[in-house]
């Protein structure tokens, strides 16, 4: 016997709206979702945690920062290892194998800001130096694991080359937190970009509202890379985008900017983690919409985690440009174990259908 054609146009309609709603991250808290895509092939782990030198990562390998010189990638990573999180290095010719290198920097003193983390560095070179901010903090948690605690503070290294050695430079302080701002709790760092005679950062802050902590992006700037960095007052976006850490593309042919972020996300059981890889898109620097967004890797286009999904880092290769991210594996939400993947979007970026 044939369904009444209202039966069957009924049935259609209400598969489009299951498949559109599962299409649709929500949040258990109401926090924004992001409801595009953008076209993003995963490939993969392709820098297993637990092998570096000195047992640099022994416990996890995370927050990957890629740069180019020559036909070299030169690849700092957090290692999660025996006395707590360091950065570390890599290096490759294809993206896809890499030669561990080991922590290129140590934890400082008790006396020092960075007694307890040296980690995600960011890089910048001017004539013949380069320069490294990288996050310190006083505070980790217990071992084995010695996650890094609040505040995250923004440090300064530098170096003759991409290798190092890499020397502290504890008299320099790019900037910090300040209170009632949107960077009260944390100002750690982030990509930086050259505009006209000044460097851009686009740093991570943080701030308490009750007992949630909200996260956003926002910018500093400053003419000397040796000297502090003034911070605009307002962030690329609000507090409620809950994203942190921060690669920046620029699209010559389209003239837009393309700012890829890790997104803080919630589960059914209040417990926060990275849910995602977003990406927002602007043709001004210094103005972003919120509503300017897209989902570009999390647990439905990434093939080995379904869990947590991390801080993003971009270089174009050729007509493609090459994404590196953290991930644990299976269902994971944890912040150890983690491994480095890559996965690579087609250009220009499109949005998925």
């Amino acid at each position: 016997m044939k369904k009444p054609a209202f039966t069957f146009c009924l049935t259609i309609c209400l598969l489009c709206a299951i498949h559109a709603y599962s299409q649709h991250q929500t949040y258990s808290d109401g926090r924004p979702a992001a409801h595009r895509r953008i076209e993003c092939r995963d490939e993969g782990i392709v820098l297993q945690y637990g092998d570096g030198q000195d047992s640099c990562d022994v416990y996890g390998a995370r927050e990957a920062v890629v740069n180019k010189v020559g036909n070299t990638y030169y690849l700092f990573y957090d290692g999660a290892g025996k006395d707590g999180w360091k950065a570390c290095l890599a290096t490759s010719t294809d993206l896809k194998n890499w030669n561990k290198k080991g922590a290129v920097l140590d934890l400082g003193d008790s006396t020092r800001m960075d007694a307890k983390s040296a980690s995600s560095p960011w890089v910048i070179k001017e004539r013949d130096t380069w320069h490294m901010f990288y996050l310190g903090t006083p505070n980790a948690t217990a071992a084995p694991d010695r996650v890094p605690g609040f505040p995250y503070l923004t440090m300064k290294a530098k170096a003759p080359s991409l290798g190092g050695p890499w020397t502290k430079q504890y008299d320099v302080q790019p900037f910090t937190t300040k209170p009632n701002t949107f960077y009260s709790l944390t100002a750690s760092p982030g990509f930086i970009v050259r505009n006209n005679n000044e460097f851009l950062q686009f740093f991570s802050g943080s701030a308490q509202d009750g007992k949630v902590v909200k996260r956003t992006v926002g910018i500093a700037r400053t003419k000397n890379l040796n000297g502090s960095w003034d911070i605009l007052a307002s962030p690329v976006v609000p507090l409620d985008e809950q994203i942190e850490n921060s690669s920046l593309y620029y699209d010559k042919g389209q003239k837009t900017w393309y700012l890829f972020t890790n997104h803080i996300g919630i589960n059914e059981k209040g417990n926060e983690f990275t849910d995602a890889i977003w990406v927002y898109w602007a043709k001004d620097l210094y103005h972003w919409q919120k509503e300017n967004k897209a989902i570009v890797l999390d647990k439905q286009n990434c093939n080995w985690s379904k869990g947590a999904i991390g801080m993003p880092t971009v270089i174009q290769t050729g007509n493609k440009l090459a994404l590196l991210y953290d991930a644990a594996p299976g269902e994971s939400i944890s912040h150890m174990k983690r491994s480095i993947g890559l996965a690579w979007i087609p250009l220009p970026i499109k949005m998925e259908n």
